[in-house]
């Protein structure tokens, strides 16, 4: 359907997880387009302005949310773009890591799309952007219940989206491969691996806006992934996967450069 037209001078954008990363390019680009951004972030001493949201708690998401609608009115855009992505053995890894890395990248997007998409229907006209993954199509060794969450974020942006269709709010799922910020800290990247940056990242979102295409992909010719994952038999698949270094995350991991981003979420995780 056509949605009704979002002019990015003047919009209210709210983007969480948004101090840094993709989120603050994120929320950079949007404000060099004239939109008025409100930025939520765990850590908000990391950029001036921001409102504080653990977007794992409803009770916060929610605050955040009547901050930003008492401030500017409306909501037009919502960036639901927090997230974690620890590394290591599926049965090794801890279980408060593991519930946090579901609670952070698929309970923040339910609370997220429930607390900003009321105001959005009542106007008859929104948009949400739910930052996934390529990891929420094709697996990767070390990343296990990473996969799980955003295998969950891309069903439930394609659920949502076709729930509310005719309503005039539109919901699209990006996904990067992987991108250099501090989540990809201490594994090499390149390689073989498509490998873009945050302002790569932070363009697909914003053109969204625009396009509200139901998925957008970084880069954009991963878009035919699916096919090739249905097309390609198994074998040949993972004689690709070993030439890339798909066991990357598990084998080759500086630790002493990932330490500091794994005690964050360790931290988050034991709140």
């Amino acid at each position: 359907m056509a949605y009704p037209t979002i002019a990015l001078d003047g919009a209210v954008v709210a983007v969480t997880g948004g101090a840094r990363g993709i989120g603050k390019a994120t929320a950079d680009l949007f404000a060099s387009k004239g939109a008025v951004v409100c930025i939520g972030d765990l850590d908000p001493a990391e950029a001036a302005d921001a409102l504080v949201v653990d977007v794992t708690s409803r009770a916060s998401f929610g605050a955040f949310v009547d901050t930003v609608l008492e401030r500017h009115g409306r909501i037009d855009i919502l960036v639901n773009n927090a997230g974690v992505m620890p590394l290591g053995d599926f049965l090794a890894e801890n279980d408060a890591i593991s519930r946090t890395t579901l609670d952070v990248n698929v309970w923040g997007l339910i609370h997220g799309m429930r607390a900003v998409m009321p105001h959005m229907l009542k106007r008859g006209r929104g948009h949400v952007v739910n930052v996934a993954s390529m990891a929420g199509k094709l697996v990767v060794p070390g990343l296990a219940v990473y996969n799980a969450s955003k295998f969950a974020a891309v069903g439930l942006s394609a659920a949502v989206r076709e729930e509310y269709r005719s309503t005039g709010v539109s919901v699209s799922a990006v996904l990067p491969s992987a991108v250099r910020t501090r989540l990809a800290s201490g594994v090499p990247l390149g390689r073989g691996l498509p490998t873009v940056d945050a302002d790569d990242v932070a363009r697909a979102i914003v053109g969204s806006v625009r396009s509200r295409r139901a998925e957008i992909t970084v880069p954009r010719y991963l878009a035919g992934w699916d096919l090739v994952n249905a097309a390609v038999p198994e074998p040949v698949m993972r004689l690709g996967r070993k030439l890339i270094g798909d066991r990357r995350a598990l084998t080759s991991v500086q630790d002493d450069v990932r330490a500091a981003y794994e005690e964050t979420i360790a931290a988050q995780a034991g709140r």
